[in-house]
């Protein structure tokens, strides 16, 4: 894999500082990007579709060429302060961005100033927009994980989990949530928390008592690492995608919970003819949904950050263009979001699949809920 980071086709997925603010947006902290005036517009407008419905404290700190050069750390540690005085945030969290990565800005040291002197929990993150939003918001939920959620026991009576790795970039706004929501408990799974669509602080803060972590894109991965080490809590590693893909995960669920095993369940078939391009669980699940539904083999491609778990799942990485054509060839249907037909070859059938992530609202209406109907997508596309 080549770490080029160009493009003369492509578009680039949101970046990781975005992932932070998608992360927490629900949960009535307060988000400062550590930035240049007028930046925090490209995150509201293309990366957050929850902007216009839903007030949530996210902020830019107007970085000044001289305040970089100087390195005027003060500054944003006194209007931070300030802020929090005046809105009273359950949390604060800082976010990187090219320009501090660049001089070297310790977030850890300044959130630690600001938590000494509010008394809130405050979060440092050394992203820098050079990687993709799953690294960004895996960073986030992680450190929910560490510092927020409470020393508790599993919850009694029914198995119950915790959905991890839910934003918006990859599931947009379209009742995805609910959707997975409903189907656990139409199996008799509760959900305690949903990280981070649908659920409040305060239920994020009891996800102890949870029996397993459902991880539902690599956004996720890293509260679940955290949950497992202070826990123990297993997890298993799956989209809900299309009905019979679903009664793996369910039973996968099942099994975690009695034997407190990790499972990855999207297996794919790395010398398949229809290929998913995308964010590696949501695009393996798909892949792995698809083979279920109709016998006919599928592979997926990560076009993000990459993760351990991809080699179990026979998903290769590719994040440049570069690498992706090559991984096409041969390919008879390609699934992906539409700014990716460029680069499928023409012997291929093209399958748009748009991805808020990638394309941002361009395409957002026609963005589907596979969670459950799988089978609709399938046959307006001639999959089956």
């Amino acid at each position: 894999m080549s770490v080029k980071q160009t493009a003369r086709i492509l578009s680039t997925y949101a970046g990781d500082t975005s992932g932070v603010c998608s992360a927490l947006f629900e949960l009535g902290g307060m988000t400062v990007m550590h930035d240049a005036s007028g930046c925090n517009s490209t995150y509201n407008t293309h990366d957050e579709p929850r902007w216009y419905d839903r007030d949530s404290l996210v902020f830019i700190s107007a970085l000044t060429e001289t305040e970089a050069i100087l390195g005027d750390d003060r500054k944003l540690i006194d209007d931070t302060v300030r802020a929090v005085r005046d809105l009273c945030p359950a949390f604060v969290a800082l976010a990187g961005t090219p320009i501090p990565m660049m001089t070297g800005v310790d977030f850890d040291a300044v959130a630690r100033e600001i938590e000494e002197e509010c008394g809130i929990p405050a979060f440092g993150f050394d992203t820098d927009g050079m990687h993709a939003y799953t690294s960004g918001a895996s960073k986030a939920f992680a450190a929910l994980a560490r510092r927020l959620v409470r020393e508790q026991g599993r919850q009694p009576g029914a198995l119950s989990v915790n959905l991890l790795g839910l934003t918006p970039l990859d599931f947009s706004v379209n009742g995805t949530e609910n959707t997975m929501r409903r189907v656990l408990e139409e199996s008799g799974i509760a959900t305690v928390s949903a990280w981070a669509m649908g659920s409040t602080l305060e239920e994020i803060m009891d996800a102890a008592k949870a029996h397993v972590n459902l991880v539902v894109s690599s956004s996720g991965l890293g509260a679940a690492k955290v949950l497992r080490e202070r826990f123990g809590i297993p997890s298993v590693i799956g989209t809900p995608c299309g009905r019979r893909f679903n009664e793996v995960l369910v039973d996968a669920i099942r099994q975690s919970a009695e034997n407190g095993e990790d499972r990855v369940l999207p297996v794919c078939d790395p010398a398949a003819k229809r290929v998913v391009i995308g964010e590696g669980v949501t695009a393996a699940s798909l892949a792995a949904a698809l083979i279920a539904e109709t016998g006919i083999p599928a592979r997926a491609i990560c076009a993000t950050d990459g993760f351990a778990e991809l080699r179990t799942m026979q998903v290769p990485q590719a994040t440049d263009e570069d690498d992706l054509i090559p991984l096409l060839e041969g390919a008879e249907v390609v699934i992906a979001d539409p700014l990716y037909r460029p680069i499928v070859p023409e012997s291929a059938r093209f399958v748009p699949l748009p991805h808020e992530g990638f394309s941002g609202r361009i395409w957002r209406r026609d963005i589907p809920d596979l969670a459950e109907d799988l089978t609709g997508f399938m046959k307006e596309n001639d999959l089956i």
